[in-house]
């Protein structure tokens, strides 16, 4: 559950702490869950200017963000990869 207002994502009753980063890169890709986003989209979206040769630095974020939020990590239902775009969102339900 990830809820705007408070800025927060919770698992059940846990609230799982994001940095600011991880949670506006999760907010972005749940609010159009089935949309894909390019790695450059993304850093458009969480950092307002795409800087050329940083692209990449998404995937770490995406694999930590995956780390807090996936029940298993390897196999992940929240975040997943379009292989050669980016990433789009499964399932997570916004409020």
């Amino acid at each position: 559950m990830l809820d705007l207002e408070k800025r927060q994502v919770l698992a059940g009753q846990k609230e799982i702490q994001l940095t600011a980063l991880e949670f506006d890169l999760f907010k972005t890709l749940a609010e159009n869950p089935g949309k894909v986003y390019s790695r450059a989209q993304l850093l458009d979206n969480v950092q307002g200017t795409t800087y050329e040769g940083y692209e990449r630095t998404i995937d770490s974020h995406i694999k930590n963000l995956r780390k807090k939020i996936e029940p298993d990590p390897d196999r992940p239902r929240y975040i997943l990869t379009v292989y050669g775009v980016g990433y789009k969102a499964g399932g997570a339900n916004v409020a």
